[in-house]
């Protein structure tokens, strides 16, 4: 992973890289691993954890051991592209669960959404019953993903 953010220096960096791998490190090991001793370490992570570049911690779940194998990626064309339809749209796709991401796109659409279920039945119930009914949803397209190459990653 490679970044340069004005304002971090090479440790900072470090702990960045190595928090990204490895969450759930101890200080201890983290700071041997950048070369800091624990204090100092210990201080830029809260540093980085008050700025917001370390947002959350969390659990990475494999989606594949929990049944969650079929992924489809869905080109949504929206009727109304002024804010006010754009933040409506917005708030409804967080609270659909299959939805895993969705990005605001500059192409001849204009959201794509990353959709995790269990099988084609259960794709195409989302796809009727939730995707198809946010709000100002003109049109949709879907592509099933056969393998995914590589994901989650910085």
């Amino acid at each position: 992973m490679q970044m340069s953010v004005e304002g971090l220096d090479g440790f900072d960096q470090s702990i960045l890289r190595v928090m990204a791998a490895d969450g759930r490190i101890s200080v201890t090991d983290l700071a041997r691993k950048i070369g800091l001793s624990k204090s100092p370490t210990q201080a830029r992570l809260k540093r980085l954890e008050q700025d917001g570049y370390i947002t959350g911690y969390r659990a990475l779940l494999d989606p594949i051991r929990l049944g969650l194998d079929h992924v489809a990626f869905v080109e949504v064309r929206l009727s109304d592209t002024r804010e006010a339809a754009l933040a409506v749209f917005n708030k409804a796709v967080g609270e659909v669960a299959e939805i895993e991401q969705c990005h605001m796109l500059a192409a001849n659409f204009d959201y794509l959404l990353k959709v995790r279920v269990q099988d084609m039945a259960a794709y195409r119930a989302v796809l009727g019953e939730k995707i198809s009914s946010l709000p100002h949803v003109a049109s949709t397209s879907t592509y099933v993903a056969m393998q995914a190459v590589k994901e989650g990653s910085l």
